[in-house]
């Protein structure tokens, strides 16, 4: 495993290493943006020329108090407005599990996009394995902190799902990375070894 990110960085790890794999002064588009702290950290300590989507009202206004440049709207809706290859990256970070029809998001997100970058919980952890397992009761984790009844997630997806995914919907994977991470998501490791049932989520970049 790698060793855990400086504990200064404001950032949750998935997002650093995210951020890590952009390069300086890049055409950022984050889907499902939240409050910004992808978006921000990317504009101050990369330059890019960033935006963001945020269905909900107050994150949008959150990030708007901070200055940068969100709509608040549908991701599946709004994406459509762009002209093909309006940006260098096109985020999904931690949303694909709510999103309803996935393989339209991503085609449409490569259309806009040069490349993709879609991170998700990975339901095949060891603990959802186990949790079922011994008590046949839907899985709740810390990356997985809903009941069956009031959950956002409307799929469970796990890594293998996302490899098989890309082969049947025709993008490539050019690099992924599979993480565990600890409370409340601050720090973590790369996970190099048995990834598929140690990971707490996967991150993707894809391509057509």
């Amino acid at each position: 495993m790698s060793s855990t990110k400086p504990p200064d960085n404001p950032l949750r790890f998935d997002l650093h290493l995210i951020a890590s794999w952009i390069e300086a002064g890049a055409r950022v588009l984050d889907l499902g943006c939240g409050e910004g702290s992808l978006l921000e950290h990317l504009v101050q300590h990369k330059k890019v020329i960033g935006s963001g989507i945020e269905k909900n009202e107050s994150r949008a206004a959150t990030c708007i108090q901070k200055g940068l440049t969100v709509l608040q709207g549908d991701i599946n809706k709004e994406v459509e407005d762009y002209p093909d290859n309006s940006f260098d990256y096109v985020i999904l970070s931690q949303t694909l599990q709510q999103v309803y029809a996935p393989d339209d998001l991503i085609r449409s997100m490569l259309r806009i996009g040069k490349k993709g970058i879609v991170s998700f919980p990975n339901f095949s952890h060891w603990r959802v394995r186990l949790q079922l397992l011994t008590t046949g009761h839907a899985p709740v984790t810390r990356q997985l902190p809903y009941q069956w009844y009031d959950t956002p997630n409307i799929r469970v997806i796990t890594l293998r799902d996302f490899r098989r995914f890309a082969r049947k919907v025709g993008y490539r994977i050019i690099k992924e990375i599979a993480i565990e991470t600890q409370t409340p998501n601050r720090q973590g490791n790369i996970v190099r070894v048995l990834p598929d049932i140690r990971a707490t989520y996967g991150i993707f970049l894809i391509g057509n």
